[in-house]
């Protein structure tokens, strides 16, 4: 019965205020009680003895405490109390996965509907939805590199983590080599035997401290794959200029390094793709959703179970117990 009660919670713990009812009651019943005792002085009790009942005159106190209790158990109930099933480690398919993603200013070209950027955030939510068993994490960069979501399980806080992501939020540039060591650092002590990186950028490495082919290097060495993908139609993409306080758009010149994204790819046995446009960048994540998958350990502690039963039942019973008490026993007669 204590381990029962030792795992039960309580998901709506504002009802217990009701419990203030039956604390009420049982001090209105006690100053009552002594008010109202009635007391008579008789030399002897002889004559009365064999009329008297002990037994009846406790019983009736035994009416109010199931009364107080029928009321506090209903409470309880009311209060829905829940039992967390016990942790269980359940061993499931999937692959360890850090998405790099570029957020630099040229990501809001509007080769892309409705630009880089967005149509990169929204293809990679889907992504993230169709692979439930995997830890996927999210790391961004432009001159710098930070880690917006370290690989978890919880996808519902990557994709709200991965909507808050926006162009401005480092300063500018697209340090490549940057945002691969980062992603490498977030998968390095991992234990899963398949840990991959998808690499998403539309420039070429122009900042930050750490090349790409030493990042890649890094890579190699805890046996990381990297899924490289440049992003932007060939030759030139519509891109928005702020003119005058009012927004104009001007064709710009696509610049992909293809060869160091490829060679990065090449070096950790990944691949390099190509996006000219949102379709092809779903086929692109169809394809690495096609990865081979290793075996991770992953630990549910959601599920849970209503247990208000057993509390309505001792409520019924004990109000069907003061009934029978008030109408057999306890029963007078005017």
């Amino acid at each position: 019965m204590q381990d029962f009660l030792n795992q039960i919670e309580f998901a709506e713990k504002w009802w217990f205020a009701l419990l203030a009812i039956p604390v009420v009651m049982l001090v209105w019943y006690l100053i009552r009680y002594k008010k109202n005792y009635p007391t008579i002085q008789l030399s002897t009790i002889e004559g009365v003895r064999q009329f008297a009942s002990p037994l009846r005159g406790k019983l009736k106190h035994l009416l109010f405490v199931f009364r107080i209790l029928a009321l506090a158990f209903l409470v309880l109930a009311l209060a829905r109390p829940q039992k967390l099933l016990e942790k269980e480690d359940v061993t499931t398919e999937g692959i360890d996965i850090v998405m790099a993603l570029d957020i630099s200013s040229s990501m809001l070209a509007r080769d892309f509907d409705p630009n880089r950027l967005k149509a990169a955030k929204s293809v990679a939510k889907d992504f993230i939805k169709g692979r439930p068993n995997d830890r996927i994490g999210l790391t961004v960069f432009a001159g710098e590199s930070f880690t917006q979501c370290p690989a978890t399980t919880d996808h519902r806080v990557l994709i709200n983590l991965m909507e808050d992501v926006e162009d401005g939020m480092v300063e500018d540039g697209t340090a490549i080599g940057m945002g691969l060591a980062n992603a490498i650092n977030r998968l390095k002590g991992n234990e899963s035997d398949s840990k991959v990186i998808i690499l998403l950028t539309d420039g070429v490495n122009n900042a930050g401290n750490i090349d790409p082919i030493t990042a890649a290097e890094a890579a190699i060495q805890h046996d990381i794959r990297i899924y490289s993908i440049g992003v932007g139609t060939k030759g030139k993409a519509p891109y928005p200029f702020n003119r005058n306080g009012r927004t104009v758009t001007k064709q710009v010149d696509v610049k992909i390094d293809e060869e160091l994204m490829k060679e990065v790819a090449d070096m950790t046995n990944g691949k390099y793709f190509r996006a000219t446009d949102k379709q092809s960048l779903k086929n692109i994540y169809r394809k690495i959703d096609r990865l081979e998958k290793s075996k991770i350990e992953v630990t549910s502690f959601r599920r849970r179970s209503e247990e208000f039963y057993p509390f309505a039942l001792i409520a019924f019973g004990l109000i069907i117990g003061e009934v029978l008490l008030r109408y057999t026993v306890e029963r007078s007669i005017p």
